[in-house]
């Protein structure tokens, strides 16, 4: 999701973290140029109180979506509506659904057959069918307030010498995963190797998230996927050459 021209954002305000708003927005602008930014929710809601002056100081527009039903909020509906209305329009190349639910998978899953590129944002609890219907999927926890991104290393050195049994289970949640990530770029060198035996971090890094929506390199603590892959030196080989202009390639091979 790359020099996006018109990229329109939905956020579902019942399932999304107030404090994150401006770091959501600050990561889809890397991509292209946000265009439609709306907030969808009951606003008469206690939970969404706070709401108002950040929405307002992000230049985000505030949809009001009344509960039909009490208990049953009909925010999702509304921006389900919406949202084909701007996809009909034929003027968006991207859409970016700020929730954790399920309920936007069928959407996700139009969104990307019409021909568009779909993000989806949202906590890592979010079901794994809305994930991976999306392009690319962003972990709200990935982003913090002023983005700053600590590495592995400093992580590790401020961790506590003993864990709670919840700390362990990510661990082990983690490594489970990292496991994946090294048999996906074993695939992407396999694929996509050249003559020296040698493939590109970018190019094995679009095949993860075409293979891996939700794949990022902040949930393992690293910034980028250059440096998840030199943390494994017994595993992979890294070299770096000048490409086009000032552009320097990285590349690895497996071990």
């Amino acid at each position: 999701m790359k020099n996006l021209k018109n990229i329109a954002m939905l956020i579902d305000a019942d399932n999304t973290q107030l404090s994150k708003l401006e770091s959501v927005i600050q990561e889809i602008s890397t991509n292209g140029r946000i265009v439609v930014k709306r907030a969808y929710g009951n606003w008469r809601k206690g939970s969404l109180k706070n709401w108002e002056n950040e929405l307002k100081r992000l230049a985000i527009k505030a949809e009001q979506q009344f509960d039909y039903v009490a208990g049953k909020n009909a925010t999702d509906m509304a921006l389900v509506i919406d949202t084909l209305d701007l996809l009909h329009s034929g003027i968006y190349d991207a859409f970016v659904i700020v929730a954790s639910d399920s309920d936007y998978t069928p959407l996700a899953i139009k969104l990307r057959e019409s021909g568009v590129f779909v993000m989806g944002v949202g906590e890592k609890k979010t079901p794994e069918p809305f994930r991976n219907a999306c392009d690319e999927f962003v972990y709200l926890e990935n982003l913090s307030k002023d983005n700053d991104i600590q590495t592995v290393a400093v992580q590790k050195q401020n961790e506590p010498t003993k864990r709670t049994a919840k700390e362990n289970a990510e661990e082990r949640r983690k490594a489970k995963e990292l496991k994946g990530i090294h048999k996906l770029l074993r695939i992407a060198w396999d694929k996509y190797q050249d003559d020296d035996g040698y493939v590109n971090v970018s190019s094995a890094g679009q095949y993860i998230k075409r293979a891996k929506p939700d794949f990022d390199a902040r949930t393992y603590g690293y910034v980028k996927l250059p440096e998840l892959i030199e943390a494994f030196p017994k595993k992979y080989a890294m070299k770096r050459y000048p490409g086009k202009g000032t552009v320097t390639i990285i590349a690895y091979k497996c071990l």
